[in-house]
C-alpha cells in the first residue's frame, strides 16, 4: 500500500499543535512556538544578498553622515543585546521619502530617510531596528520562504522528508529569495511577534519601551492613502498599538 504523505498544511498544523518529531518542524525559543521550516536563514542568504547587491547598485544611498552614524550606533547596540555579533551586520540608509525599514537574510538592514519623519529620538529608532532584528531571531524569513515555496510548488512533505527535498526547496525558491525582504510581506503573526520581541531587545539595549508606542502613534499619524509600508503589512495601527501597550504593561517595562 502506498504510504500516505502529509500535505504542507497538515504538517504546519502538526508543527503548531503537537510535539512530534517531524522533519520540517523546529521549536524557536525566541518565539515560544514551533515553526514549519524547510530552509533556514542561512540557506536564503546567497540569493537574498544578490538582491541586496542589486539594490546597492541601483538605489540612491544617503550620504548624510549623521543619519548613517546614528543608525549604525543604535543598530549595534540592538543586535548586541539580541546576542549577535554587531560587526557582522550592515546598515544602509536609502534616499526614499517613504517611512520604511527592512531586514534580509545575511544581516543586511535598510532604513529609508523618510523614517526620520516619524522617528523623533534614538529610543524610537531602537524600536524600528529592534523590530527588524526580531524578524531574524524569529526566523520569519525562513518560515515565510518555506511556506511560500511549499504553496507555490505544491511540495508534499512526508514524515520522512529528506535533505534532498530541502535542497530542492532552496533551489526553487531562489528566484524570489533574491528579493526577500523587499517584495514579500510578513504575516500579521510575524509582525506582532516582531513587535513584542523587538521591545524585549530594545529594553535589554537600554532603551525605553514606551517609546515604541510613541513610534507607532507617529506612524499612525501618517494615515490615509499614504499609509507607510512599514505598517502596511498587516495588523491595523490600533491593534498594533493596543497589543504593544498590553505587552509593555505585562512585562513591567517603562
Amino acid at each position: 500500500m502506498k504510504r500516505k504523505s502529509l500535505t504542507v498544511v497538515s504538517l504546519m498544523v502538526l508543527c503548531g499543535g503537537l510535539s512530534l518529531p517531524l522533519s520540517g518542524c523546529e521549536t524557536n525559543e525566541a518565539l515560544g512556538r514551533s515553526q514549519f521550516l524547510l530552509v533556514d536563514n542561512a540557506d536564503l542568504e546567497p540569493t537574498a544578498l544578490q538582491g541586496w547587491a542589486e539594490m546597492l547598485r541601483t538605489a540612491k544611498i544617503s550620504r548624510d553622515v549623521t543619519m548613517n552614524n546614528r543608525v549604525r550606533a543604535v543598530g549595534s547596540k540592538i543586535v548586541t543585546a539580541a546576542g549577535f555579533n554587531a560587526s557582522q551586520w550592515e546598515y544602509v540608509v536609502f534616499e526614499d521619502e517613504q517611512p520604511n525599514a527592512f531586514v534580509i537574510p545575511g544581516n543586511k538592514v535598510g532604513v529609508n530617510t523618510g523614517m526620520f519623519k516619524v522617528v523623533k529620538n534614538d529610543d524610537q529608532l531602537a524600536a524600528v531596528l529592534g523590530h527588524e532584528t526580531a524578524h531574524v531571531l524569529g526566523k520569519h524569513a525562513a518560515e515565510r520562504a518555506s511556506q511560500q515555496s511549499a504553496a507555490q510548488l505544491g511540495l508534499q512533505v512526508a514524515v520522512g522528508a529528506t535533505s534532498g527535498r530541502v535542497q530542492q526547496a532552496v533551489s526553487n525558491y531562489g528566484g524570489l529569495g533574491a528579493q526577500l525582504g523587499l517584495l514579500l510581506p510578513y504575516s500579521r503573526k510575524h509582525e506582532l511577534e516582531a513587535d513584542r520581541i523587538g521591545v524585549d531587545i530594545m529594553v535589554r539595549a537600554g532603551y525605553k519601551a514606551s517609546e515604541s508606542i510613541a513610534l507607532w502613534r507617529n506612524m499612525q499619524a501618517q494615515g490615509g492613502a499614504g499609509n507607510p509600508e512599514f505598517l502596511s503589512t498587516h495588523p491595523s495601527d490600533n491593534t498594533r498599538i493596543s497589543q504593544l501597550e498590553a505587552y509593555i504593561w505585562q512585562k513591567g517595562y517603562k
